[in-house]
This record gives structure tokens, sequence and C-alpha cells, in this order.
């Protein structure tokens, strides 16, 4: 037995001897077949190629709870009811061939839902425009489930913010942040009522800058978008509600949802903090936005081939595309030229069309504002003074009295637009409302107001004082862009319109 062990021992024991001596000889191969060697002999990082300064390290876990507990007292959930109405509805095609051409629309009343924020502690909350737009009453419920009324003060599609406010005082109200210091990857809350739920936070990363959308075109054809996208959970309800950053500081209002359901699918917009600032300031100060205008027409990548992007030069140069330059703005008393890149505002670099309208945004008729622009591949530098839609740097005047008097929403007709239209005068009746226009008359929404008992109006307040002037029957004269011959409507009382839309 013992002659048969010993073999394998001395075996085992030439086989060890050798390993150990392969692996003095050769420590590469040690390694390799010692799983246990020193921690300090195994490299850290097998991935790191180049310049090991520029790794990016993790920063440390955010707590959102201060941020988060700040930012509920000072958002509010706003309920809005709408009346029930009945309107006439007028066809001229129908009428044409001899047919009634009028139908009688019942429109049953209305309930809609969204969130709003405390801007000030004297009452102001700025929410969407989408939220409150036609509503007869709008009331506002607070964190604490206290509840009272609110009236609007002003709107502004374009954006789609509008200014609300209550009568209470010494509310916890947000501040607001910087939006231009917001950057890729960080963190954000969402905070606001989705779904009709209470006060709900969501967290999530701006995923980008500077997107449009389109979506506010839907209210204005002179429509303003730069939105914060984010990937924090936003439903219907959140529509008005706050984008925070971990400081608890407002840096944007939830306005919209990327989805195909309708609900949340991983992408929401936010309206940026420096435009809801410059534009709440306005509507609460003049009841309007004071929006300048560079005065000139671009082309919107998104919108061109690319076959014409590469005729135009647009693929290979970052900035905006002067596709013309409007006759009397401030862009043409300035260097920017037809075929111009703009670059830079005031020197915040732009390099697409929402950068540069966030830009021009935050500024007022009358302001000059600094252009930087490429032109042949040479940079140049130009100063422009901004103005309003007609082309000069007054003030734009509150236009909702008259729409309070028809009951309806009206605007000034652009040059643009009476160009297209062959009109010197005219004021667009974009919505007909529940007022005097629609209990009194059978007027569409578009409709243009030519004259008022003959008299040209070529801006809201000269219909406003034409109404004040004449308020028992006065006759409107004008025409729907795309048919033919004018259209007449009388109005036997304007006074009567105290409870209009507002």
């Amino acid at each position: 037995m013992k002659s048969r062990i010993l073999p394998v021992v001395i075996t085992a024991a030439a086989t060890s001897l050798a390993t150990l001596f392969a692996a003095g000889q050769f420590p590469e191969i040690g390694n390799k077949i010692s799983p246990t060697s020193s921690a300090q002999q195994l490299p850290v990082n097998y991935a790191g190629y180049g310049d090991q300064t520029t790794t990016v390290r993790s920063a440390p876990p955010v707590d959102f709870q201060a941020a988060a507990e700040a930012s509920v007292k000072a958002v509010v959930h706003i309920k809005t009811t709408t009346k029930p109405t009945t309107r006439v509805v007028r066809d001229p095609f129908m009428e044409m061939f001899g047919f009634e051409g009028s139908q009688v629309q019942r429109i049953p009343p209305q309930m809609g839902s969204g969130s709003g924020v405390v801007i000030s502690p004297d009452g102001y909350i700025v929410t969407n425009n989408h939220v409150v737009a036609g509503a007869d009453q709008v009331t506002v419920t607070f964190n604490d489930r206290y509840t009272t009324q609110a009236n609007v003060i002003a709107t502004d599609p374009a954006t789609d913010i509008a200014v609300i406010k209550v009568k209470d005082k010494n509310l916890a109200y947000m501040e607001f942040g910087n939006s231009d210091n917001v950057r890729l990857g960080q963190w954000v809350l969402a905070v606001g009522y989705p779904l009709t739920l209470n006060t709900t936070v969501t967290a999530g990363i701006v995923s980008a800058k500077a997107r449009s959308i389109g979506i506010n075109r839907t209210q204005s054809d002179r429509a303003i978008e730069s939105f914060i996208q984010t990937d924090a959970a936003v439903n219907p309800g959140n529509s008005g509600g706050a984008l925070v950053n971990t400081s608890g500081q407002l840096i944007g209002i939830n306005s919209a949802i990327a989805s195909p359901t309708g609900s949340y699918a991983g992408y929401s917009y936010a309206i940026p903090s420096n435009i809801v600032k410059k534009v709440t300031q306005d509507l609460i100060q003049y009841g309007t936005v004071q929006r300048g205008y560079l005065g000139i027409s671009y082309r919107d990548r998104a919108t061109i081939s690319p076959e014409e992007q590469s005729s135009l030069g647009i693929d290979r140069t970052e900035g905006v595309y002067v596709a013309d330059v409007v006759p009397g703005s401030g862009a043409s008393r300035s260097a920017l030229r037809k075929g111009d890149f703009i670059t830079a505002i005031n020197s915040v670099p732009v390099r697409t069309e929402p950068e540069m309208l966030e830009q021009v945004a935050r500024y007022k008729p009358g302001d000059n504002i600094s252009v930087t622009y490429l032109r042949g591949g040479k940079t140049g530098q130009t100063s422009v003074q901004l103005q309003n839609a007609d082309n000069t740097t007054a003030l734009v005047k509150n236009t909702e009295a008259a729409g309070l008097v028809l009951g309806g929403k009206l605007r000034n007709l652009t040059p643009a637009e009476k160009q297209r239209l062959g009109v010197r005068s005219g004021v667009l009746v974009e919505k007909v409302g529940s007022g005097v226009l629609a209990q009194q008359t059978n007027m569409r929404d578009g409709f243009v107001v030519m004259s008022v008992n003959d008299a040209a109006v070529n801006s809201v307040e000269a219909l406003l004082k034409a109404l004040q002037a004449s308020p028992q029957n006065a006759q409107l004269a004008g025409m729907y862009p795309g048919y033919r011959g004018m259209y007449y409507y009388g109005i036997t009382d304007a006074s009567a319109g105290d409870d209009g839309m507002q």
C-alpha cells in the first residue's frame, strides 16, 4: 500500500515546487492564475484611455426634501368652469346656393383643471393661458385645502402664460431662478396637481433646452417656444405648475407633454423662467405684453429639405438664417441683410430659431440689442432697435377692453396680414366668445372688422372708441378671409356686454 501512495506524494510535491518556481520567474502568469492576489496589483479602470484628468466623476446624491417642502406651499390647484352657451353659426357657402346657412349650437358647461404658482405675497399667480382661457369662473385651492376665487388679470397666448390674482395677502410664494443657468443633466422637480390629485412632486433631469414643438401655434400666429425639456413625470393637470431646481427656485412653468396617449410618456416641456418673469411683469403692469421684434423673417431648419438647406448653406453653419428683412423695421436700419446668419444676441450664442426667440422675447419695443451675425464667413456686429408689431417703438396698450365690451377676443391685424388680405385697416375677431357678438349677431371666428358705422377702424382701441361713441345700433362691416364680399352685423346695445368672456 505504501509503495502505491509514495509515488503520488512525490509527484504532487514536485508539481507544487515547479508551479512556485514558474510563478517566481513569470509573475504575470502568477497574477492570472491566482485570483486572490493583492488588490493593489489589479488595474482600477480598464476603459480609461488618454488623459485621465478628463474622467467624469459622479456627483454626490441629491436631497430634494427642502426644495419639495418649500415648493408645495406656493403651488396651487386651479379649477375653471365655463357657463353653457348658445351661438348661431353662419355658413356663407350654404347661403350662396339659397339654403339656410345658420345653425344653432348649444355648448354645455365646461370644467377644467390645472396648476399655478404664487409669485408674490399679495396674491399674483402665474399659470398657463390654456388653463384659464375662456373661463367664466376660476377657483384656486392652496396646499392646506383653503379655497378662494381668482380673477384673470391678463393672458399671453404667444407664450401660453396667464396671470390670475386672489385677494389674500402674506402668501407663501416662489422666487424666480435664472433659467439661463439651467444645464443638461441637472436635477429638477415638477410640482403640480396632476389628474386632479393633491400636490404631487416628481423628479427628473433636464434632457434638452430651447425645444420648439409647435403647440403654441394653435393659440397665436406669433408663437414663442423655447421649452426646457425634462423627463420629470408630468400629466394633465400639471399645466401651469412649477419646474423647480434643487435650491427651490422657479426655473420654469410646466406647459406641455409629448405623448401619443395624452398621458405622460417620457417627455415634458416647461417655459423658461426668464421668459415667464418678463411676460408676467408686463401683464401685471400694462395688461398686455410689450414684445419687441427684430424685423426679420427666418427659415426654420426643421421645415425645409436637406437639399434646400445645402443650397442656402444652412447645413454647414450654426445660427439663424435671415430669409428677409422687413421694410421699416429696426433690422432694416441696421447692418443685417438677407442671407446673414444671426449667431448671438447681446453676446449670448444662438444656434437655433427657438434660442433667438427666447433672447429677443426678454426685451420691449424701443430697446437696443446687439446682434452678432455671420456673412460670407466673416463675423459682424450691429445694433438693432426693437419695434412693436406696427413697426413703432410705442408701448402697446391693453386691448382687452374691447373684448370685455363685446364678449370676444380681438387683436390688431399685423402689417403682413393687411398686405395678404389687401386691406388698409381692420381688427381680427379671433374668438367670438359668449357676449354681445354671440348674443346679438351670428358672427363667426376669424371675422375682420373694417369699419364701425362706415368709419374705418385700424386698431382695437379705435374700435372701442367708436362703440363708446355710438353704443346703440352700431353697424360693424368687414370680411372673412377667403370669402368674397362684405358682411354687415348690427349691434343693438354694445353696453350689454359687461358679462362677456374674460
